[in-house]
């Protein structure tokens, strides 16, 4: 399944770099998750780790909802998502995943997409989520398919690991993050005592107009790729930016994949 915006520290590169890294395929996500979630007229709604507030606005813009926030750890990410709308019904707020700032059973959807795997607590964050909810209330989370579904993530920490061991290790601590495997979301709210769970896989399509539109969003220090990227000097950041191209192009000339 596809699933986590960010509360996470990982993504301190500013509004715009999150928007070039992740927020383009938020965008494209919101629409078949919000589908799995069934928001509907009247609907108070939350969205846990909104980042620049893609799915927030998606489900304003589905539904005649009475509210829908959107809350992040990041005050430059929730600033970028208030200037994206004068919708009375749409609040967002900075806040923390793992202890949101709202009472017992306010909401009647609750929704995390692209976030869990990468907040400190996830469980924690799961949690608060249930219990934000109403009874008989709709919680859904999506998180990436971090080892199987993600060939971009995917290529750049299998090349990068070739050529260095921190690489590696940072690999192993980024595909087994919590409550991104098989059934692992599913078990998480069956533990937390909800009823009538359901899992399943929501695809998109990830696709680049050149090696540059791949390469470039990792440029811009969000997410631990991007935060690896950065701390790299300039003749490894080359070494691997060079390995990576030819791992994009695989014997083709440079263009779309």
């Amino acid at each position: 399944m596809s699933e986590a915006s960010t509360t996470s520290s990982d993504f301190s590169g500013g509004a715009e770099a999150y928007e070039q890294f992740m927020g383009r395929w938020s965008r494209r996500l919101a629409g078949p998750f919000i589908d799995f979630l069934g928001v509907r007229d009247g609907d108070a709604v939350l969205d846990v780790g909104c980042g620049t507030g893609s799915l927030t606005l998606a489900m304003a813009a589905r539904a005649k909802v009475a509210a829908v926030t959107g809350i992040d750890l990041s005050e430059a990410y929730i600033a970028f998502a208030r200037s994206r709308t004068d919708d009375s019904r749409i609040a967002f707020d900075t806040g923390d995943a793992g202890a949101l700032p709202f009472p017992d059973g306010a909401f009647d959807r609750v929704a995390a997409m692209l976030v869990l795997n990468l907040v400190p607590d996830a469980r924690a964050a799961a949690a608060e989520m249930v219990r934000v909810a109403r009874t008989g209330a709709m919680v859904a989370a999506a998180t990436w398919d971090l080892r199987g579904g993600l060939p971009m993530f995917r290529m750049f920490w299998d090349t990068a690991a070739m050529q260095d061991p921190e690489a590696a290790n940072a690999r192993a601590r980024y595909f087994s993050a919590p409550l991104t495997r098989p059934g692992e979301l599913a078990d998480a709210w069956t533990g937390f005592g909800l009823r009538d769970v359901v899992q399943d896989q929501v695809t998109i399509r990830v696709d680049f107009e050149s090696f540059d539109d791949y390469w470039r969003p990792f440029l811009g220090k969000t997410g631990p790729a991007g935060s690896y990227v950065a701390g790299l000097t300039e003749t490894r950041r080359d070494a691997l930016m060079s390995r990576l191209r030819a791992a994009y192009e695989s014997g083709d000339p440079d263009g779309p994949r």
